[in-house]
């Protein structure tokens, strides 16, 4: 596993390994990820990368914020209650050098709570499948707070998600097993 693009192209992440099978980590494929940037870079919008408050929900690896920052968002907050995620977080962070950028969230995604700082403008959404964990993750990170009106949402799971009625479909790509759907947060 590897960053595709932006200032850390090709730095390796840590290996997932066999890891820990309770944590069930799918780490987002390469192309996947590739995919996923390509649809948001050559989207409807202007570059909503550039800039951005990345929060990157079941995080994982972090592999999807941390392509975010290397493509120049100014900030990822990563979230993921397992333990053995975040110790591939936060080594992943420290093998990009991205201390200063980057904030490590222990909690479930699903039980978000209240959010005090500035909402974030772009959301990777990457939850357990079949689980059905995406929509009530979203619905809490807007209940809370987490995430502005006018964010794009990055959702990638087994099948196409049912929309939220609070966000707008705005694109959906089968990709290597997996669905991308880029959704935006109503006004």
């Amino acid at each position: 596993m590897r960053i595709i693009g932006g200032a850390w192209r090709g730095r390796r992440l840590a290996d997932v390994g066999a890891g820990d099978a309770a944590a069930h980590l799918r780490p987002t494929l390469d192309r996947v990820r590739e995919t996923m940037f390509n649809l948001l870079l050559n989207g409807h919008h202007a570059d909503p990368v550039t800039g951005a408050r990345v929060l990157d929900l079941f995080a994982g690896t972090g592999a999807l914020g941390l392509e975010a920052l290397s493509r120049g968002a100014a900030h990822a907050t990563f979230v993921d209650n397992g333990a053995a995620a975040r110790a591939l977080l936060r080594k992943n962070i420290a093998l990009c050098r991205a201390q200063g950028a980057a904030r490590v969230v222990p909690r479930d995604a699903a039980r978000l709570g209240g959010h005090r700082g500035t909402p974030f403008d772009l959301v990777f959404l990457d939850p357990p499948y079949g689980q059905g964990l995406g929509a009530v993750a979203l619905a809490a990170g807007l209940a809370g707070g987490w995430i502005r009106a006018g964010a794009l949402i990055i959702w990638e799971g087994a099948i196409p998600p049912a929309t939220p009625s609070a966000l707008c479909m705005l694109d959906q790509r089968p990709c290597g097993g997996s669905v991308i759907s880029i959704l935006e947060a109503a006004d």
